[in-house]
C-alpha cells in the first residue's frame, strides 16, 4: 500500500530550478527538508499557540497533537495533499461560550469532540456523494453568514477580557501586528501573528521596569495590580515531561453549541483542498472527502487526550507557494518539531505566560479576520445580497449570533448566539427557498469549478 511516505531527490537536492516546483513526492536533502520543516511549526506558532490559551487548554498538548493530527492527515491522503494541521481558531468562541456557561475544559473538549466526529461523518458523504451534498446544504449565503456569526461573536471576548487588562499595550500590538500583515512579504507576512506575540512580550516586559506594576483586572477578572509579564511559572516548569492529560465530557448543551463550527471547517477545508490543488498542478477533487474525513480524525484523536480541535492552516499554504516546495516530507520533519516541542514544559509555559493585553492587541485583528472570511466566501461566490433569500436569513441569523440573542426552550434548555444563529440561517434559508417565487432561487455553488469533476466522476 502506497502511504505517501517515499520521495524522489529533486535535481541536486538545493534549489528549485527556476520556475520548477518541489512536488509533493518529491524533496530536498534532508538537512534542508528538516529546515521547511522548522519553518513550517513557526508559520503555525502564532495562532496555533495562541488558539489553546484563548480555549484554557494547555499549549504543549496543542503542539504535540498537531503534529500526530498531520501525520494522521498526511497518511489518510496518501501524501497527496501537503498541509499542516494546526489548532482551529473558529473553536475559540465556541470555548468562550461554553465557558461562560460553566463547562470545564472536559466540556470543551467533550464539545469539539463530537464536531470532530460530525466533520468525520460529512467527509465520508462526500467521499461518497461528491460535494453536491455540500452544494445542496450549505450554500455561499448559509456558509458565509455562519462564519462571520462565528468569528464576530468573539469581539465582547476581546472587549471585556483582554483589552481592559492593559489597553496601551493591547493598541502597540494591534498596530505592529497590522503593520506586519500587510507591509512585510513572502515568509514575514506569513509569520506575523508570532512576531505580534514577540513585540508584545517585549513591550510587556518594558512597561514592567519602566512603569512598575499595572492596575487593572488580571486573567481571573480581579481589579489588582500585577506584572505585565509574569515568568514565575517558565523557572518552575521541567524541560522534558508529558503535557497534562483529561478525557472528555459530553453535556448537549455544550455540543449544540459546537455543532454550527461543522460548516466553518468544512468550507475552510475545500478551500485549502482546492488552492493546493491549483498550486501543485495536481487536481485534488478526489481527495476532498479524505481531506474532511481526516480533519475530523485528528481533532478527535486530539480531544480525546484533552488537546483543542486541528485543521489545515492556511499560514502553511503560504509558506509553499513563496518557497515552491510542497514536499509532504518538510510536514513530515514538521510534525516530528512540533512533538517534541510538545515534550518541553518549559517551552509551554512561555506560551502560557502571554500578556492579557497582547493577546487582545491580537484577537482585535485575528477575530476580525475570522468574521469576513464570511464576506470573503460571499464575495467569491457572487452572493447577491439584493436578493431577498439570500438576505432575510443572514441578515436575522447574523444578528442573533453576534448579539448572543437566547430563545428559552425549557427551564432546563435554551438556545443562543452561535448555535441559535446557525440554526435560523440553515433553516431560515431553505424554509423560505420552498416558498420562494422561482426568480429568486438562483442555485450558487459553494466550492466553485474546483469541484465539478469530482462530482462529474461520481455520476
Amino acid at each position: 500500500m502506497d502511504l505517501g511516505v517515499r520521495w524522489k531527490l529533486h535535481g541536486d537536492g538545493r534549489t528549485p530550478a527556476p520556475g520548477a516546483v518541489v512536488r509533493p513526492d518529491e524533496r530536498l536533502s534532508w538537512p534542508r527538508t528538516a529546515g521547511l520543516g522548522a519553518q513550517h511549526v513557526v508559520a503555525m506558532f502564532g495562532a496555533s499557540f495562541v488558539a489553546p490559551v484563548l480555549m484554557g487548554l494547555d499549549p504543549n498538548l496543542a503542539i504535540m497533537m498537531s503534529g500526530v493530527a498531520t501525520v494522521v492527515f498526511l497518511l489518510a491522503t496518501r501524501g497527496r495533499v501537503p498541509s499542516y494541521l494546526g489548532c482551529s481558531l473558529s473553536f475559540v468562541g465556541v470555548a468562550a461560550v461554553i465557558r461562560a456557561q460553566g463547562g470545564s475544559s472536559a466540556t470543551v473538549t467533550g464539545a469539539v469532540f463530537v464536531v470532530g466526529a460530525a466533520l468525520f461523518l460529512v467527509g465520508l458523504a462526500v467521499r461518497r456523494f461528491g460535494a453536491r451534498i455540500i452544494h445542496a446544504a450549505m450554500p455561499p449565503i448559509v456558509t458565509g453568514a455562519v462564519v462571520m456569526l462565528i468569528g464576530f461573536n468573539l469581539a465582547p471576548v476581546t472587549a471585556s477580557t483582554y483589552w481592559p487588562q492593559d489597553q496601551w499595550t493591547a493598541l502597540l500590538v494591534m498596530l505592529f501586528t497590522g503593520l506586519a500583515v500587510v507591509c512585510l512579504r513572502g515568509f514575514w507576512s506569513r509569520i506575523a501573528i508570532f512576531l505580534g506575540l514577540v513585540f508584545g512580550y517585549g513591550v510587556s516586559w518594558v512597561f514592567d521596569l519602566v512603569f512598575g506594576k499595572i492596575h487593572s483586572v488580571d486573567a481571573s477578572g480581579k481589579l489588582t495590580d500585577h506584572w505585565r509579564l509574569d515568568l514565575s511559572g517558565v523557572g518552575q516548569a521541567d524541560w522534558i515531561g508529558l503535557p497534562t492529560l483529561h478525557g472528555p465530557s459530553f453535556e448537549w448543551s455544550a455540543i449544540l453549541v459546537a455543532l454550527p463550527v461543522v460548516i466553518a471547517l468544512v468550507a475552510e477545508n475545500a478551500g485549502h483542498v482546492k488552492a493546493v490543488g491549483e498550486m501543485t498542478g495536481d487536481p485534488l477533487d478526489d481527495k476532498l472527502g479524505t481531506a474532511i474525513a481526516a480533519d475530523g480524525v485528528g481533532s478527535m484523536l486530539s480531544t480525546a487526550v484533552g488537546g483543542p480541535p486541528n485543521t489545515t492552516y492556511s499560514e502553511n499554504i503560504g509558506v509553499m507557494a513563496a518557497t515552491r516546495v510542497y514536499s509532504t516530507a518538510a510536514y513530515w520533519a514538521a510534525a516530528g518539531f512540533a512533538l517534541l516541542f510538545g515534550l518541553c514544559p518549559k517551552f509551554g509555559a512561555v506560551v502560557a505566560a502571554i500578556p492579557g493585553g497582547v493577546l487582545g492587541g491580537i484577537t482585535v485583528i485575528l477575530y476580525g479576520m475570522i468574521g469576513l472570511l464570511g464576506a470573503q466566501i460571499w464575495i467569491n461566490a457572487g452572493v447577491d445580497l439584493r436578493n431577498p433569500l439570500n438576505l432575510v436569513p443572514a441578515a436575522a441569523g447574523i444578528i442573533i449570533g453576534v448579539g448572543n440573542v437566547s430563545l428559552k426552550i425549557t427551564d432546563t434548555f435554551s438556545l443562543s448566539g452561535i448555535a441559535l444563529g446557525t440554526l435560523v440561517v440553515i433553516t431560515g434559508y431553505h424554509a423560505l427557498r420552498a416558498f420562494a417565487p422561482p426568480h429568486l432561487k438562483t442555485q450558487q455553488p459553494l466550492l466553485d469549478e474546483g469541484t465539478s469533476s469530482y462530482d462529474e466522476a461520481k455520476s
